[in-house]
């Protein structure tokens, strides 16, 4: 696919910002004294700009997701990367994306600023994707799919057939938003980047990697891709303190697995207790890190955990999940207390 022709006119003609530090080449120079960013002098170890092409954090990404290093784009969050793709792609008040709902509400939320339509197919009542209604649509204006595999809210990957179907047939950009893909018995598809210019794949170090705090967001594409994103993105989008500590804790990828191991038995856990409750009507199945469960009454159940000090989602508001709470699985000490919360409304 010529992905220069989905690029609006205007990202192709701009250049990028070019900090101080762009301008020049440390070569043989052990040691440069810095007089060029209107930075403070005094160190303090975070007086300095970071890094804003992100050299060794992307060489350590790029190692655990096995792909080159012109392949990886960092945001301030999946959220900043996801904004991105919008802004290269679709001209705002003429293009249009399509989304899937029930799912994450901030693609809506992207749209809706930059002035784009959201063409929202819903899934079908199986939660699993309508594929023969989205290639019906054939308009050179809509430019981007967003799928998110594993779903939120729903907690189920799509089909990976109907999945590779979708980039291959679709005439525009297909991003597959992966937050969740460690807690999957799905493989990642970050692979199929290789073969396929149009495909973006987004995951995040929220989840499974435990680090929702310093908002670090990863996109995984075609070099040609990455490099538009580059040039638009922020410059520092980045800061030292993220990527300070994203790089302490992928040093300790076994507890991380580990982790992730703990979840998925507290998940099979707690699906074995939600199941004995007789105001439970179905759990579905998850390849996340949380539960999508039907209840007699979403309100009032809601209501009844919120009393006892445990929060949890209604998601009753969302197409095809009335009556549905969202349970994110916790600790065995959290989980505990849910179900024991559970047994005694």
């Amino acid at each position: 696919m010529n992905i220069d022709t989905l690029v609006r006119k205007n990202v192709k003609k701009m250049s990028s910002y070019l900090s101080a530090r762009d301008d020049f080449k440390k070569e043989n120079v052990k040691k440069l004294i810095y007089l060029d960013a209107n930075e403070s002098p005094f160190d303090n170890r975070i007086n300095r700009y970071p890094d804003n092409k992100h050299t060794e954090l992307k060489k350590v990404v790029s190692d655990i997701k096995k792909v080159n290093v012109n392949q990886v784009v960092f945001g301030n969050g999946t959220d900043e990367i996801l904004d991105l793709i919008v802004r290269v792609f679709c001209n705002p008040n003429e293009d249009k994306i399509i989304t899937l709902p029930p799912t994450y509400g901030m693609y809506d939320v992207i749209a809706k600023t930059n002035g784009v339509e959201n063409i929202e197919i819903p899934l079908k009542s199986d939660f699993s994707i309508d594929k023969n209604q989205i290639l019906k649509l054939h308009s050179t204006s809509i430019k981007v799919l967003f799928l998110c595999s594993p779903n939120n809210p729903t907690g189920n990957s799509f089909d990976t057939n109907n999945l590779t179907d979708l980039i291959k047939a679709f005439k525009g950009i297909v991003v597959i938003d992966e937050a969740y893909i460690d807690f999957s018995s799905k493989q990642s598809l970050i692979s199929l980047i290789e073969d396929n210019n149009n495909l973006i794949i987004t995951q995040t170090m929220s989840k499974a990697y435990g680090m929702a705090g310093i908002r670090l967001g990863m996109g995984f594409s075609s070099k040609k891709i990455i490099d538009y994103l580059n040039k638009i993105k922020p410059p520092y989008n980045i800061n030292v303190l993220t990527e300070k500590k994203a790089l302490e804790e992928l040093n300790k990828i076994d507890e991380i697995e580990k982790n992730i191991s703990i979840v998925l038995d507290q998940r099979n856990l707690l699906v074995s207790s939600l199941e004995k409750l007789d105001f439970v009507e179905k759990i579905y199945k998850s390849d996340a890190n949380f539960l999508l469960v039907k209840v007699d009454n979403a309100d009032l159940r809601y209501n009844q955990l919120l009393e006892k000090g445990i929060v949890v989602r209604n998601r009753s508001n969302q197409p095809l999940c009335q009556n549905c709470l969202r349970i994110t699985i916790g600790t065995k000490n959290e989980n505990t207390s849910l179900i024991k919360t559970l047994n005694e409304l």
